[in-house]
Parts: structure tokens; C-alpha cells; sequence
């Protein structure tokens, strides 16, 4: 075991395109992951994940886990349908012992709503493994296959992470050891990205040993690391963004890396490329929209990266004006997202910035909310418009990007209802026509407003005046100057080129089946979509409270072997020098 200093070096090599199977057997999800391992093994590292997931709230709204490791290698686990805040409370909290842990916070992109869904999960073969990601897999349906008929392992919901976690754990089994060390994990990771395609950031947690991280080959979704001193020894931190080491005391953070594999334990730190080689290309919605701005990911700070994306589009606003002759008295920001680039915006083009909307706080992201009915009605509680800074002017509107179109149509007419006399909307992302395949919310093509339509006829549906789209070449250069390194982003829903290959029409027809609003919230039986019987029905094995959602009894799960002591069958465990 070794500390190492692995800088992330983008590969040029780009993967040849394959057909991986049917699209109506993956469920991504957008999610925060986080593991923690903390030096001292008295101390409960729990009270402290439940912080790094709140600070993770933002990517997942739907549902959230802790699932810690304690003496003997028992596992203590809280999850639940709900926000941070409202399923972990002291008590709660209490009842999760253990040193080290893996926390989630998830929104469902496909298939259930389920709380057998929340995360981690957990199997108990071998030596006890706990699992968490952010992510998609677009390989589904292969994999059950091979699930069902050679590793003989049963996949009880509709989520790919607990597809992925077994298809570890077989790999780990194949050992065949009672006792594994480093080399064999690696191997198991290795092989894991050989057969699973597409999108994932992994945290996992093996009893009585240590914490785990692992990334795609092509790194779509972000993961990183970080250290803090302790006594005389160091806490370890894995977080989707950097913003958790920040306001942890966390120092150090680096991502880590495509392909890459890293193993931490109290004995110290190892890392690998276990993956082949393929082209780095995380994906660029991330800055626009779904990333904290004081987060860094893969060396770009997205506050930045926004603040470039307002200069950049603040020239192609200047550009339209003046080519159609119009004139703009204020700009203004649709809160949060938005603001640092239509700030920028303003600034370049010697324009009055408003803050014209005012953001009632305490409700979720209309983007997350299933239904459509039910988004149109959350965005005018969630939004009020001020009609000091709407009457009488030529309205600005900049929004970090277009998708349904549904917010953004309410957001026109509560400014023109409120006395605008025209309304441009200035979206920072090129128009979205495509669906996002690699764990983020995109809707099936038809429901997005930009498919098959022109920027007149967007603007038609929306109630625009007139939008004003960011170029591709612009946007990717506002995030890739901060990072020369990396040369090229997953830009698929707004190209329809996917990184990865393997997405064809097919695959995409039947992940809009599976995203249709529909069959959203509902527990799918045979969801997963080729093994009858198979990865539906799933059973909440938490015990919950029916008020709020908190474990009840958080009991201990079982570790996997019946040996006593901490090392719980595996080769460098706490007890052992």
C-alpha cells in the first residue's frame, strides 16, 4: 500500500462504436455518492456523511442512504424515500455505527420511485459489499443475461447499480479465496469495465477492509477524492463534487481518474488504471446546469466555466440584436442556475442586470418533479415575478438551458403578465434535441422542445419573442479553456453522438418507454425488461417510519463471514499490521 500522486491524463484513443443491447432494460439515475473512511475506527463517520449528502442535495431530491461498517464488520444502514434533512435525524443518525460508510442521495431518471431503490445497496456474497452510483449503464440487458444464466445471482429492483454491484461482486467470487488483498479488488474492477458499457461513478465499501472508488473509461459522471489530517494517520473522503471536501476540512482533492480504480484503507492509499483506454469526455450538462458552481470537476471550476459561458453568449445576443434590429432594456436570471452567466453577460454588453424573479426556497427542482402537470403548476409556486423590474421593458431572460420548455413558457408569461413588453430568452446550452443516456433526466425526444423544431418555432411554443441559443463551439470552449487537457465532452443531447457508441435507435425508443412520466413512481415488475420475473417487485428491507421516513431500528446487516474479529475474511483487515 502506497500513496500516489496519479494525475488524469485524457487518452486520444476513441472507442469504436458496438451495439450493447436494449435500452429498455437500464434505469439511470442522476445521483450524489460519497464514502468516507475515517482514521480512527472509534469514531462514526455517519453524522458527517449525512453533512457531504446534504451538500450533495442538488443532484437527487428522491431518495437517500447511509449504510456504515462497524466492529466485526456489521453493517448499519438507514434509507428512504425523502431529503436529507427529513430522513436523518439524531436519532437516526445514532443508530449508524462504524468508522466508515457510503452515503447516496438519488432522483430516479426511469422505472421506480420505489424505496427499494434508495441507496447503497448491498449483498452479504462475498465478504460483504456495499455499493453506490451515480450513473447509467446501456449494456442492461446483456448483463442479466449473464446474471441469470452464469453467475446465478438475482436482481431484485429495477436499478442498474444494483446490476453493477453484483456483476463486482461475481468478479470478486470468482477469486474463489477466503482471504483477498488489493490485486484481486483491482482485477475485479478491471473486469467489471470490461463487460459493463456506459456511464458510472462508483463508491463501494468491502466489510471490515476498506473504501472504493472506481470511474468509467471515459470518465462521464464526476467523482473525486480527498484527505484530512487525523491524529497520526488520515481521513479519506470520495465525493461526486469538490464542494464536500471544501466544507469538510477536506484538502488535497483530486478526481479521480477514467478508468481508474483506487482502494483506500487504514494502512493507506492505492490506485490503478484497471480500465482501456477510451476517449475522456465528461459530460458537459454538468457545468451548465447540474453541478454546484463553487464545486471544481476535473480541474475546471464550474463557476468559472459559467462566467465564460455568459461572455460567450453575451457575443451571439449582440450578434442576433443587432441583426434583427432590436434592443434590450434589462437583463435578468432565472434563479439559481443562471445567474453567474447572465451576471457576465450583462457586464459585457453594458446592461442593467435584475434580479426580477424571487425563488421561494423550500420548493424542489420542477426538473426532478415527475409529471408534467404537476411541473407546470411547481413553477409558479416556486418562482414569483417582480413587476417593478418587468413593466414597460424589453426583457432579457437567461437561463442556463431549454429542455421541455414547460418552465420555461410559465417563466414568459408571469413576465409578461406582470407588464414585459417583450420577452427574449438567452439560453447558455445550444438547443437540447436529443435524450441524455448517461444517468441525467433528459425526457423522451418528443418531449423535448428543441426535437425537430427550429429556433423560431421554439420560441413559438414557449411565447418567446425571440431565443437566442449559445453555440456548441462556444459552450465547449467555455469549459475547456479552464482544462486544455481534456479534448472533447459528452455534448450527445445536443448532438446525438454518444461517447460511448452502442446508442442506437432502438435503444433509444426503449429508454423513452421507461421515462415516460407514465410508468414513473410505479414498482415494475420484470422493469429491467428481458428475464421474466426478474428485476421487479423489489421489497424496502429498511424498516421505516411511516411519518418521516426515518429507520426505526437501523439494525445491523449480517457481515458475510461468521469468523469473529474485524477482519471478516479478508487479507488486510483493521486487526491485522
Amino acid at each position: 500500500m502506497h500513496d500516489v500522486q496519479h494525475p488524469c491524463t485524457p487518452s486520444d484513443t476513441t472507442p469504436t462504436a458496438t451495439r450493447w443491447g436494449s435500452a429498455s432494460t437500464a434505469t439511470p439515475d442522476m445521483c450524489g455518492i460519497l464514502g468516507l473512511l475515517s482514521h480512527d475506527p472509534s469514531v462514526d463517520v455517519a453524522p458527517e456523511i449525512c453533512e457531504g449528502l446534504s451538500l450533495l442535495q442538488h443532484r437527487g431530491q428522491d431518495a437517500c442512504g447511509i449504510i456504515t461498517c462497524g466492529p466485526k464488520g456489521r453493517f448499519f444502514q438507514c434509507k428512504a424515500n425523502g431529503m436529507v434533512r427529513d430522513v436523518f435525524d439524531a436519532n437516526a443518525l445514532s443508530r449508524l455505527i462504524g468508522g466508515m460508510g457510503v452515503g447516496h442521495v438519488r432522483y430516479p431518471t426511469a422505472g421506480s420511485s420505489h424505496h427499494a431503490e434508495a441507496q447503497p445497496f448491498y449483498v452479504n456474497s462475498p465478504y460483504g459489499i456495499v455499493f453506490a452510483h451515480n450513473g447509467n449503464l446501456i449494456n442492461t440487458a446483456e448483463l442479466l443475461h449473464f446474471m441469470d444464466a452464469t453467475a446465478h445471482r438475482h436482481i431484485n429492483t429495477t436499478s442498474d447499480s444494483e446490476l453493477l454491484l453484483n456483476i463486482f461482486a461475481d468478479n470478486l467470487q470468482k477469486t474463489g479465496k477466503f482471504r483477498i488483498n488489493e490485486e484481486d479488488i483491482f482485477t475485479a474492477i478491471g473486469g467489471l469495465m470490461e463487460q459493463c458499457k456506459g456511464a458510472y461513478a462508483c463508491t463501494a465499501m468491502l466489510a471490515g477492509f476498506g473504501i472504493i472508488a472506481f470511474r468509467d473509461p471515459n470518465g462521464i459522471r464526476p467523482l473525486g477524492m480527498a484527505s484530512r489530517k487525523s491524529g497520526s494517520g488520515m481521513d479519506h473522503l470520495f465525493a461526486s463534487e469538490s464542494v464536500v471536501a471544501d466544507a469538510s476540512g477536506f484538502v488535497n482533492w483530486e478526481d479521480v481518474c477514467p478508468g481508474e480504480a483506487v482502494i483506500i484503507t487504514r494502512s493507506g492509499v492505492s490506485r490503478r488504471q484497471v480500465g482501456k483506454a477510451a476517449a475522456f469526455a465528461p459530460d458537459i450538462f454538468e457545468y451548465v446546469y447540474f453541478a454546484r458552481p463553487d464545486s471544481v470537476l476535473d480541474g475546471i471550476s464550474v463557476y468559472r466555466s459559467r462566467m465564460a459561458m455568459g461572455d460567450s453568449l453575451a457575443i451571439e445576443v449582440q450578434r442576433v440584436l443587432k441583426e434583427k434590429n432590436l434592443s434590450v432594456d434589462v437583463v435578468i436570471p432565472v434563479p439559481d442556475t443562471s445567474r453567474v452567466a447572465a451576471l457576465n453577460l450583462a457586464q459585457k454588453l453594458n446592461l442593467p442586470y435584475r434580479e426580477g424573479f424571487i425563488k421561494n426556497r423550500y420548493v424542489g427542482r420542477t426538473f426532478i418533479m415527475p409529471g408534467q402537470t404537476m411541473r407546470r403548476k411547481n413553477v409558479r409556486r416556486k418562482l414569483n415575478a417582480m413587476a417593478l423590474e418587468f413593466a414597460n421593458k424589453n426583457v432579457l431572460i437567461v437561463d442556463d438551458s431549454i429542455v421541455r420548455g414547460t418552465t420555461s413558457k410559465e417563466i414568459i408569461q408571469m413576465a409578461k403578465d406582470v407588464g414585459a413588453k417583450s420577452v427574449i430568452v438567452a439560453s447558455c446550452a445550444p438547443p437540447i434535441r436529443y435524450s441524455n443516456v448517461y444517468g441525467i433526466d433528459m425526457p423522451s425526444r418528443m418531449e423535448l422542445v428543441a426535437h425537430e423544431r427550429t429556433t423560431e418555432e421554439i420560441a413559438s411554443a414557449i411565447g418567446a419573442d425571440l431565443v437566442i441559443f449559445q453555440t456548441l463551439p462556444d459552450l465547449v470552449e467555455s469549459v475547456r479553456h479552464l482544462n486544455p487537457r481534456i479534448g472533447r465532452f459528452d455534448c450527445s443531447v445536443f448532438t446525438g453522438e454518444y461517447v460511448t457508441g452502442g446508442v442506437d435507435e432502438a435503444y433509444l425508443q426503449g429508454l423513452e418507454v421507461l421515462r415516460a412520466d407514465n410508468v414513473k413512481g410505479k414498482m415494475l415488475v420484470g422493469g429491467l425488461g428481458t428475464l421474466e420475473g426478474k428485476g421487479g417487485g423489489g421489497v424496502n428491507r429498511t424498516k421505516v417510519n411511516g411519518v418521516n421516513g426515518h429507520a426505526e431500528e437501523a439494525p445491523p446487516i449480517s457481515a458475510s463471514s461468521s469468523h469473529g474479529g474485524d477482519t471478516i475474511g479478508l487479507h488486510n483487515g483493521w486487526g491485522l499490521s
